[in-house]
């Protein structure tokens, strides 16, 4: 029910943009958009997780990041190409997809037991996992879990920092500040911008990365429930701080007037690994972790906390990267790769792997590990 109505005020945000006559119907377009991508961002992470089987349960949740990096790569290729006014039709099409391919989707078998529907809970996790598979044993640690958590009072904003809660509250608001801290949106909203500021074509630059993403994250979610969520966090972390170390390196040496030929080819080396270590770790796994790590009656405000401090991260690196070019480019980079080192500090500390456990095993290590 929370998907459709997201899709269905997506639709109204394009139709919004589409007819927009001045700036403030543009603005509201984008307000209705903005929600439908805030829902979809944490609802989605969530629905997998809980309707998928534990050993693919990373590589589906992955795939989810993999059709994000293939509509990006869809917008920077057909944007090129289109009006934007033609470009807001395309974006229409997989709202209104969304909206009539729910229909043929159950509820989440988890959240189905968690209000008491007992039937349509069987039935649903039944669907999920074929006619022919016995559902009896996962049913029953289901329905046991629920169960003790309903003996538990209603979750409320403060038992988030409660004990037993807070490991898993600052695992997942970490990972969301380190992720857009790292810089992620402002490149993804300035590409073409910071490429030709450091001397190289911006319909080229995003054309490469549009093609990079999607095989890149395609083998994330091949790996993910192999290698674990930590090794990807890792080893995209390392990624990042590499991509911006180049990129800054670009600036600096532009800023000096050293190695001028070298100055374009560093930014699209730096960029290039960026986004592709990105999109094998940073992009999909803090949403992965965040959908698996929290208790099902606190699940709906801790996701909640966790998507509103991603979004305001994406706010305010948006609205602050222009001011930070203008300071300085070199400098601006600097900073992107210091926290994707802290990142790796971070996750090899603190950060669990959840690879292979059901998610009521994973919610019990949790809380056992506080």
């Amino acid at each position: 029910m929370t998907m459709r109505f997201a899709a269905v005020v997506g639709i109204f945000g394009w139709i919004t943009v589409y007819f927009a006559k001045d700036a403030m119907m543009l603005y509201v377009g984008r307000v209705l958009l903005g929600y439908c991508t805030g829902v979809l961002s944490y609802v989605v992470p969530v629905f997998i997780s809980e309707i998928a089987p534990k050993d693919i349960r990373g590589g589906l949740a992955t795939s989810n990041q993999l059709f994000i990096c293939s509509g990006c790569s869809a917008a920077y290729i057909i944007g090129a190409l289109l009006s934007w006014r033609s470009l807001v039709v395309v974006g229409l099409v997989p709202c209104a997809v969304l909206l009539v391919g729910l229909f043929f989707i159950p509820e989440s078998p988890r959240w189905l037991a968690n209000i008491g529907r007992e039937k349509a809970f069987h039935a649903s996790l039944q669907k999920f996992r074929g006619e022919d598979y016995d559902i009896s044993e996962e049913a029953t640690e289901i329905k046991g879990y629920i169960e003790s958590n309903h003996r538990l009072p209603k979750a409320r904003i403060q038992d988030l920092f409660q004990r037993k809660n807070i490991y898993a509250v600052t695992v997942g608001v970490s990972l969301m500040i380190f992720q857009q801290l790292g810089g992620i949106n402002a490149l993804g909203f300035y590409t073409s911008y910071i490429f030709s500021s450091a001397g190289f074509s911006g319909k080229l630059g995003t054309t490469l990365i549009g093609i990079i993403q999607i095989p890149v994250t395609l083998v994330g979610a091949l790996l993910m429930d192999r290698s674990g969520r930590r090794a990807h966090l890792l080893v995209s972390s390392s990624g990042t701080f590499l991509g911006c170390f180049l990129t800054r390196l670009s600036f600096y040496f532009k800023a000096q007037g050293l190695y001028p030929q070298l100055v374009p080819t560093l930014a699209l080396c730096g960029i290039l690994v960026y986004y592709g270590a990105y999109s094998v770790g940073m992009g999909p796994v803090p949403w992965i972790i965040m959908s698996e790590i929290f208790s099902i009656n606190t699940k709906a405000i801790a996701g909640g906390l966790v998507t509103l401090v991603s979004w305001i991260g994406s706010f305010a690196i948006s609205y602050s990267f222009n001011f930070l070019m203008d300071w300085n480019p070199a400098g601006t980079f600097f900073l992107f790769s210091a926290v994707s080192l802290v990142t790796v500090l971070f996750v090899a500390k603190l950060v669990p792997e959840t690879k292979g456990g059901t998610l009521e095993e994973i919610q019990a290590l949790l809380q056992t590990s506080t």
